[in-house]
């Protein structure tokens, strides 16, 4: 489906843009930012591309040239928006054992940075130590080493920009959107800043230039090797293709074998490596999780006469390090269970086995009510192109009591909110589970990305038998960016937005995670012959209003089945079922706003209304994530959040529009019909959520990758290139984080909280005390 660019109109709807003909785009629409070099911020794009050292220029070799105007959108921001995460008062409430217990599972979350590190790319570790190898240099006065290597001020704010952004993101590629950001100098400055200190010009030279390359546009984005794209969970393995990668998931889908703590690696002989994570580098004696052997000759498909094998090892000496500061979390522990669950992480963490992660997640279930909140392992699949490998992550955080407790009351009245989502009681759990919810100041967070929400473990047979854990990140909802622009929003809706819009997203993450990834059931034949429905008499299907046909077989997954697309559609699914949950003025009651009846003009229905903004807002600025070149997504949640902001475009009785009067869309806003909410819009996502549910309950791939890829589908004329250009025209920085550090005192057994400045300098600092 491709989308044109509309005629000029005062108002714009989806069927609108449908309807007009077909006119063909430039052939790769790209962002008009302003760049700058280290010594003239006047410099226009133009003047940059004929300077030939300028690092933007672009081999002619290049089978995809891109200009300066592409390219722009791939600077690093400037600047930053740097925030701090304000913990001091929660920690300052722990127990001195809750302190040490903290410290001690901050310094395993950290521990594995490197590994995200490697996980984002080959460069990115020794950028890494370079910036650390510079502050070390520079003993905290950046000013005086810029003097000592000839470098401007300009050209000093552009490395340390870059540094803030690189160490936010733990990588040179975007947490959100996979893309890569490049400094907004000339490589000369980095080269004349690593001049002044042997190891930091050691560490630059590692680099071997890629801070800079953009020579392979392919390369600039995330993805599989066979689409041109850069991806580290398959290293040192160029032509491995994804058929293969598929035929290997098989494989370990059928023996039984985990693939989240793995990366897999293509020998030049054929053979096919398993990486595990692990301490240990050899099978443990006792065996691994599906045995003793470690190569496997696979005897049909694919890779028939191939063979697979186990290595151990992988991340070694960081997973070393991570098992000992787990072992000393358990010796704080403030019961059984926690003591439990990290004995359980650290056999994972040192003999490579994701059966005893399973263990870690059933204890941490249990764990309820603690006032140390922590999770840490390889947690999420979205990064692995083929969703399946989990990226490193940890963290230490203080629950914040007063709002738990609006929390647990939405956990206890979750049994009766789910019930009015739009399919019957067979696609549901035959019993929710209810969860621990707690509202938490995050201490320590290791990872590319801090989310604002979690609901964990990602295992099936564990969320559906057993239940899972919901969490709201307080302090990162509650960070504020100074002089943060708000554009799409009309003039006349923007007092209501700014008042209520950190509310409705508190509502929306309360809802998104406990009822939108805690709810509904999935069809499955259990094992052979034995199902969790009745086969012999299939429920029907609201969607088709015929039985069901098609259900999850032994040994499958919800991630197995759907692949890569499960992360976009999961979490579309989760926000659909916010927005339609957020219509019952109940659920709002819970949160603090109105009493519970329907009334859109109190305050209660400002905050929907809110909600209904936000969404449609976080839709329309998500085509930024969506590359036009190789047309697909780099971020699960953008995808999510579009797909949802057409559905109120398509909604009946003109619900959700796109205004505007200049041809360029300079003024572009969103009108939303707040009398509408309760009507057209509430069906349009109705309809949506009942979709994707049924085609996720049911296994049924074909119909649900085709639904929701038509629904997240942009193409090139319309989305792709006007509304995209003005929308890169009007991004705003993404916050990065500067975190406290953790000092234990081992002759009094006291824990201090150093916090840093919310400024560049500030970030790198934490990161090198650190070390």
């Amino acid at each position: 489906m491709r989308f044109s660019q509309p005629l000029r109109s005062q108002s714009l709807r989806l069927s609108s843009i449908l309807a007009q003909p077909a006119r063909r785009a430039s052939a790769f629409p790209r962002n008009r930012l302003t760049t700058t070099t280290a010594t003239s911020y006047g410099n226009s794009i133009s003047q940059l591309c004929l300077n030939r050292n300028f690092s933007l220029s672009v081999s002619l070799r290049s089978p995809l040239i891109m200009d300066a105007q592409e390219l722009s959108q791939y600077l690093a921001d400037a600047p930053p928006s740097v925030v701090r995460l304000e913990v001091e008062k929660h920690f300052d409430a722990l127990t001195d054992k809750q302190k040490r217990y903290a410290h001690f599972i901050s310094k395993a979350s950290f521990a594995g940075n490197r590994i995200v590190l490697r996980q984002v790319s080959p460069e990115s570790e020794s950028i890494y130590d370079f910036i650390i190898a510079l502050h070390k240099a520079s003993g905290g006065d950046w000013k005086a080493l810029a003097e000592k290597a000839g470098v401007d001020e300009a050209g000093l704010n552009a490395f340390l920009q870059y540094a803030a952004q690189f160490l936010g993101n733990s990588g040179n590629y975007k947490s959100f959107g996979d893309s890569k950001f490049i400094p907004r100098c000339d490589e000369k400055v980095f080269a004349s800043l690593a001049s002044t200190s042997p190891e930091a010009e050691k560490h630059y030279k590692a680099t071997s230039g890629a801070i800079f390359s953009t020579d392979k546009p392919g390369l600039l984005h995330l993805g599989f090797t066979d689409e041109g794209h850069l991806t580290t969970y398959y290293p040192d393995s160029p032509d491995i293709t994804k058929d293969e990668i598929d035929a290997v998931a098989k494989w370990m889908q059928k023996t039984g074998l985990l693939p989240e703590n793995t990366r897999l690696r293509k020998t030049k002989d054929g053979v096919f490596e398993l990486l595990i994570a692990s301490a240990v580098t050899s099978i443990p004696s006792e065996g691994g999780d599906i045995g003793k052997d470690t190569e496997y000759k696979i005897t049909e498909g694919l890779l028939e006469g191939k063979t697979i094998k186990l290595v151990y090892g992988d991340y070694a000496a960081e997973m070393k390090a991570v098992t000992e500061y787990t072992k000393k979390a358990a010796e704080n522990a403030e019961n059984e269970t926690q003591q439990k669950m990290h004995t359980a992480y650290a056999k994972s963490f040192e003999k490579g086995s994701l059966e005893a992660f399973k263990d870690s997640q059933r204890y941490w279930i249990r764990d309820q009510g603690p006032m140390v909140e922590c999770n840490i392992g390889f947690i999420e699949t979205y990064r692995d192109p083929a969703g399946v490998r989990g990226e490193w992550e940890g963290f230490a955080a203080v629950v914040n009591q007063e709002r738990t407790r609006a929390f647990g009351e939405l956990v206890r009245s979750a049994p009766s909110l789910i019930p009015l989502l739009p399919w019957s009681k067979e696609f549901e759990k035959d019993k929710f589970l209810s969860p621990d919810f707690t509202s938490l100041e995050v201490l320590t967070f290791c990872g590319s990305g801090i989310p604002a929400g979690i609901n964990i473990p990602n295992y099936d047979d564990i969320r559906q038998q057993e239940g899972f854990k919901n969490v709201s990140l307080g302090n990162v909802l509650s960070a504020k960016a100074p002089d943060e622009k708000i554009p799409f929003i009309a003039d006349s809706d923007l007092e209501v937005y700014k008042k209520y819009r950190d509310a409705a997203f508190e509502v929306q993450v309360g809802l998104h995670e406990l009822t939108g990834h805690g709810c509904g059931k999935l069809l499955q034949e259990t094992s052979p012959g034995e199902y969790n429905f009745d086969h012999t008499n299939p429920p029907i299907s609201p969607v088709t209003g015929k039985p069901v046909t098609t259900w999850y077989k032994p040994g499958q997954t919800w991630g197995s089945v759907f692949g890569g697309l499960a992360g976009a559609y999961e979490e579309c699914r989760a926000e659909l079922v916010a927005m339609h949950l957020s219509c019952e003025f109940q659920a709002l009651r819970i949160f603090g706003f109105g009493d519970g009846t329907i009334d859109m003009d109190g305050e209660a229905g400002d905050v929907l209304y809110a909600s209904y903004l936000s969404m449609a807002r976080a839709g329309l600025t998500s085509v930024e994530f969506w590359d036009p070149k190789s047309q697909k997504w780099g971020q699960p949640h953008c995808q999510a959040r579009f797909a949802i902001f057409k559905s109120f475009l398509e909604a009946e009785d003109d619900f959700c529009k796109l205004e505007y009067e200049k041809e360029d869309l300079s003024d572009l806003k969103i009108k939303l019909d707040r009398s509408k909410i309760l009507t057209s819009g509430r069906k349009a996502v109705g309809d949506f959520l009942q979709k994707i549910h049924i085609y996720k309950s049911t296994a049924d791939v074909e119909n649900g990758t085709k639904f929701f890829t038509d629904m997240s589908s942009v193409g090139l004329e319309y989305w792709g290139t006007k509304v995209r250009d003005v929308v890169l025209k009007n991004k705003q920085p993404r916050k990065v984080f500067v975190q406290a550090n953790t000092y234990l005192d081992e002759a009094t057994g006291k824990v201090s909280l150093k916090h840093y400045d919310a400024t560049p300098e500030g970030i790198i600092q934490s990161w090198a005390d650190r070390e």
